[in-house]
């Protein structure tokens, strides 16, 4: 087909293909067994939405249907690469990477959370990003330490 009868891209939709690479972080990419697992899990939902966009005929919604899943492709493809997967504790004397910690904040709240990775973090479903404030004040500490983080004291109860 000539190039004459297909379709210009307009500006709306060369803006709407050109999608900003997903932040990454600058700090090493520690994860946990399930947590690279999940990253390739991740990267291969890209990879299928990548091709499945790519048989779009109409070249404009190609474009526009592909934007998303190959700035997905790109982030996941170097999250894996990054990976550093880190063992689960042997000893639960201090807490570490992939370790489940229950402490008490100083209104009385008893709070449990498993520090991993930054991909595998989500705060409603107890898990913590070890870069995060409260992962890095607990770190290397024991049952009945005491850790200021903000304005706020945690004691340490303990450690799984």
């Amino acid at each position: 087909m000539s190039v004459a009868f297909t379709k210009e891209e307009s500006s709306e939709t060369a803006s709407e293909t050109l999608l900003p690479d997903r932040p990454i972080s600058p700090h090493p990419n520690l994860v946990t067994d399930a947590g690279l697992r999940t990253l390739e899990l991740q990267l291969a939902q890209a990879r299928e939405a990548y091709n499945t966009a790519n048989a779009i005929e109409d070249v404009n919604e190609r474009r526009r249907q592909a934007a998303s899943p190959l700035r997905d492709l790109r982030y996941f493809s170097e999250r894996v690469r990054t990976a550093q997967v880190i063992p689960h504790p042997t000893s639960t004397d201090t807490v570490a990477f992939d370790s489940t910690v229950t402490f008490s904040r100083e209104d009385g709240r008893i709070q449990k959370y498993r520090i991993v990775g930054e991909d595998e973090a989500d705060p409603k479903a107890g898990s913590i990003s070890y870069v995060s404030p409260v992962a890095r004040a607990l770190t290397g500490k024991a049952v009945g330490d005491v850790v200021s983080v903000g304005t706020q004291e945690l004691e340490i109860l303990a450690i799984s």
